[in-house]
């Protein structure tokens, strides 16, 4: 049984000698750009060259996280990163977005690719299409359960990668929209403001309803290590040396020694995370919830706040070096406290300087550092000279091989819908392509005589989930066979691996689901045949109308899906909002999707994106009651380009950061 790779993150200079001392063969960092954790302190490229040296000289591999989606005018930027790493020694780049692996394969093709779980491979067409397409390893979508996985490792020809601990987000990894929803913040921007730790009200209460408990498969990873998985990741760049230390150390005991479970889950305890969960992975899905989102260990509360300094109580003995956290009952922004100083009044109360106006009796104290083990906080070794930047007439030349055809045609407007009782009130007279999301059931039980069938086949595309389990691979490749028997050969699909389930002779096109924000992906997908792009739904106007492609399908009237879980959550009559919105929850395909109350609109712009070239749009009545009087109104608006209202514009007007 071939010993697996312990992958350690690495957010500060700190974690990295702990992830040495730890025991890692391998560690996950970012520059100070285009990685999934911008909050953390992460590296200039002087200080990557001293990583990458002095991790060599410890025999442990460098991963360069550039996993985020890229704007068309950070293209440039993003050339001149890959240009400096394919001139350094890493062991590879991290990537989700399309764009960013077709420059790196094209034009910088000795770089080693890992797609990142933010791309969302869930089964064995997304590791099959991914090896095919180049990438060397695949890191898992996190939701799998344990029989998934094997099943998946079974059927796997590339490498594959899976988190072992750490933070666990609500929705999928990389479909998430529900940051950037609250203020352009986008998750896959790397800036993800954490909705899932929030309080909703929900049934005249506010709590916790979205919370995950912490990963920890300690207890898997003997059976882990008997299927194959190349590689083990802890998550948590934005935690401490002294988390990444212990972790690290836990799991290398394991791997060595299968036999020290117990010993490892102990160490553990002192990783001042949440609560755990195997979650899936041994069918822990009715408990992965908790009713406290911070980490650390609780250890008391303030008992009063005077001119710069606090008096807490704590439940144990605290100590110089210590770090708390102290969480205002409100949930408004914690603050960190390292206590080089305090005064002891009593047994358990102490008084702590601090120049925080925030702090109020009653707020929560956490323990979240003992700093006992304290990590060199600069790099060993002279600073090493940089590598000269990459030619601009090298530049200039590949941006001239990615300028994907403009495109030009008459308008065209696509309508989707994921209710069939939608069917009775459509014609073609005022649509030119329906969309048709289906379930699985749906797929099963479809029938094939509807009139509007009749009317055109080659108008309709069936769009294929978002995920598809290991076990359903046969059967959407059997039933879409049937499908294209039956005239129905236009498709949508929602991960670009899903071309590899259609029948022969098919014609695709790609949801928003496929990331395209800039013309590098475009140049991908469109080399891969589909025939249209959908824009991403958190997309803004800015980025639009920089890029060249104009091929794009344009969401102008839709329900932004702003989480996409497999994790079921209770709730009262399926609503709940926030101090602002007001939001729904359905549970569909067996998957929780939560969506806004009210719908963003597109439609007053409609004028202002024909001028600027685009012909193709989308109106998304998805989460709307069939009504044909609705219908009759979103597309008379959109020909006016008249705003829906009320409705919201997302991203398109303020911006996606």
């Amino acid at each position: 049984m071939q010993k697996p790779e312990l992958l350690v993150p690495v957010g500060n200079v700190e974690s990295f000698y702990a992830a040495l001392k730890g025991g890692a063969n391998a560690v996950y960092l970012g520059t100070k750009h285009f990685n999934a954790r911008e909050r953390a302190a992460n590296f200039s490229l002087t200080q990557l060259l001293q990583i990458i040296d002095e991790a060599q000289k410890n025999h442990v591999k460098v991963y360069i996280t550039l996993n985020t989606v890229i704007k068309n005018h950070e293209l440039d930027e993003l050339l001149d990163i890959l240009w400096f790493l394919s001139k350094t020694k890493v062991s590879a780049i991290i990537v989700q977005d399309w764009g960013t692996f077709y420059l790196t394969r094209r034009f910088f093709p000795h770089l080693t690719i890992h797609a990142s779980t933010q791309m969302a491979n869930h089964n064995s067409a997304g590791t099959g299409f991914s090896k095919k397409m180049g990438f060397a390893r695949v890191i898992l979508s996190r939701e799998l359960t344990g029989s998934e996985l094997e099943a998946i490792q079974e059927n796997t020809p590339i490498e594959t990668e899976i988190f072992v601990h750490g933070a666990l987000c609500y929705s999928f990894s990389g479909m998430c929209l529900f940051s950037s929803y609250l203020g352009g913040a986008g998750a896959n921007r790397g800036l993800c403001a954490q909705p899932c730790r929030r309080f909703y009200k929900n049934d005249h209460s506010e709590r916790l309803l979205f919370s995950m408990k912490d990963n920890q498969q300690i207890q898997m990873v003997p059976k882990l290590m008997e299927m194959g998985i190349a590689s083990l990741k802890i998550e948590g760049r934005l935690k401490s040396a002294e988390y990444v230390h212990h972790v690290t150390r836990a799991y290398r005991m394991v791997i060595d020694d299968p036999s020290k479970v117990e010993e490892a889950s102990h160490v553990l305890e002192s990783d001042f995370g949440r609560e755990k969960t195997q979650w899936f992975m041994a069918k822990q899905h009715q408990t992965p919830l908790t009713t406290y989102a911070g980490t650390g260990k609780p250890i008391g509360r303030v008992v009063a706040v005077q001119k710069n300094q606090a008096v807490i109580w704590s439940s144990e003995p605290v100590k110089v070096g210590n770090r708390i956290r102290i969480r205002a009952q409100d949930d408004s922004e914690p603050v960190t406290i390292t206590l080089n100083h305090f005064v002891k009044t009593d047994e358990n109360s102490y008084v702590i300087a601090t120049d925080n106006t925030s702090l109020k009796p009653g707020d929560e104290v956490t323990l979240i550092s003992t700093g006992d083990n304290r990590f060199p906080s600069k790099l060993k070794g002279d600073a090493p000279k940089l590598i000269p930047p990459i030619p601009q007439n090298l530049k200039s030349e590949i941006f001239s091989k990615i300028k994907s055809p403009r495109g030009i045609g008459k308008e065209t407007l696509f309508l989707r819908i994921n209710n069939l009782e939608w069917l009775p009130m459509i014609s073609f007279e005022y649509i030119n392509h329906l969309i048709i999301q289906l379930t699985k059931t749906e797929f099963a039980h479809f029938d094939f005589s509807l009139p509007i069938l009749n009317e055109d086949a080659s108008k309709i595309w069936i769009e294929l989930p978002r995920f598809i389990p290991e076990k359903d691979i046969d059967f959407y490749k059997e039933i879409l066979v049937g499908f294209s028997k039956h005239g129905l050969n236009h498709f949508s699909i929602s991960h670009l691996s899903q071309k590899e389930l259609l029948p022969e002779g098919a014609v695709f096109g790609t949801n928003e689901n496929v990331y395209c924000y800039n013309d590098a992906a475009a140049n991908l997908i469109i080399g891969e045949k589909a025939t249209w792009i959908t824009s991403p739904f958190e997309n803004d106007m800015e980025n639009l109308f920089a890029g060249n492609c104009r091929n794009i399908l344009i969401p102008m009237f839709y329900y932004p899906r702003l989480f996409y879980s497999r994790q079921p959550v209770k709730l009262e009559n399926n609503n709940f909002s926030d101090d602002k919105n007001k939001y729904r929850v359905f549970i569909r395909n067996g998957m929780t999707v939560v969506v806004p109350q009210i719908p963003v609109s597109l439609l007053q712009y409609k004028t202002k994106l024909t001028q600027q070239g685009f012909h193709q749009f989308l109106l998304d009545l998805s989460f709307e009651e069939p009504s044909k009087n609705t219908l009759k109104k979103v597309v008379t608006k959109l020909k006016r380009s008249e705003a829906a209202q009320p409705s919201t514009t997302f991203n398109f007007k303020l911006g996606m950061r």
